[in-house]
């Protein structure tokens, strides 16, 4: 065995591949390590390794539609996306988030694929690394006043509005935002074809969700921390029980239909 290695304990050789200080040297070393937990520490470094190239190699592919913009001198490209359209209650938010082209966290996807944890943590990276962030919402009144296809373009212009950085141009999940004077283009799945749309809907859905929470501390009974405004069958059976609350869109037919006795 190499001398290198024969001393070296577990844990050293664990921090020194969790820091990504190794080279090929280093794994052929390891790699002749005859301990079996040499080999099961190497067998996660290299899975690790490899999930990591998929996502650059996905993130990538995310970031098309951004390289045409910069291309054409569009420094800031902000992608937008709302979250909250088909709930009963609770407001519809939208987010803009200009990335920083040389600090795009990895793992960035549609939110719809990312689970509660991931899009936690990602909602965290891409607030401490894109150029700005700014989120608008549309309250469940704007929602009843306007119906919620208008309320969610108020929440995305509001978003757009917001943001620290103007963009140059900015990239829209399935429509256009009216009384925005930004270029626009809008992509139909725009989720999943734009980093910078994706890492929008990562923070509206998150902003939303926990909106969502202190909605259900604030009118406790119908469960709007787990179901988050849904039409979910507890959802609707609670509203059967207590009546609506003030976080209802009482223009929708649905819930008018529940408080009927």
């Amino acid at each position: 065995m190499d001398g290198e290695f024969a001393d070296t304990t577990l844990r050293r050789i664990a921090e020194r591949l969790e820091a990504g200080n190794v080279d090929e040297i280093l794994l052929t070393r390891l790699a002749r390590d005859p301990r079996a937990g040499v080999a099961a520490l190497l067998a996660r470094f290299r899975r690790r390794r490899e999930r990591e190239a998929d996502l650059v190699a996905h993130l990538h592919g995310l970031l098309e539609l951004e390289r045409e913009q910069w291309a054409r001198g569009a420094t800031h490209v902000a992608g937008v996306d709302e979250a909250g359209l088909g709930p009963l209650a609770g407001p519809v938010v939208a987010a803009a988030v200009i990335l920083d082209r040389n600090s795009i966290p990895l793992g960035i996807d549609d939110s719809k694929k990312l689970d509660e944890k991931t899009r936690q943590r990602l909602a965290g990276e891409i607030r401490a690394s894109a150029v700005a962030v700014s989120v608008g919402i549309a309250a469940v009144e704007d929602v009843d006043r306007l119906n919620v296809y208008h309320a969610g373009l108020l929440s995305m212009r509001k978003a757009v509005e917001g943001l620290s950085s103007r963009p140059c141009h900015v990239l829209v999940d399935a429509r256009r935002i009216p009384g925005v004077d930004v270029a626009q283009s809008a992509y139909i799945k725009g989720d999943s074809r734009s980093a910078s749309i994706a890492a929008a809907s990562i923070i509206a859905k998150t902003t939303r969700d926990g909106l969502m929470e202190e909605l259900d501390a604030k009118y406790p009974g119908y469960g709007f921390s787990r179901h988050k405004g849904y039409g979910t069958q507890a959802h609707c059976d609670a509203v059967r029980r207590l009546g609506p609350c003030p976080a209802h869109r009482m223009s929708y037919a649905a819930v008018r239909d529940l408080t009927c006795r």
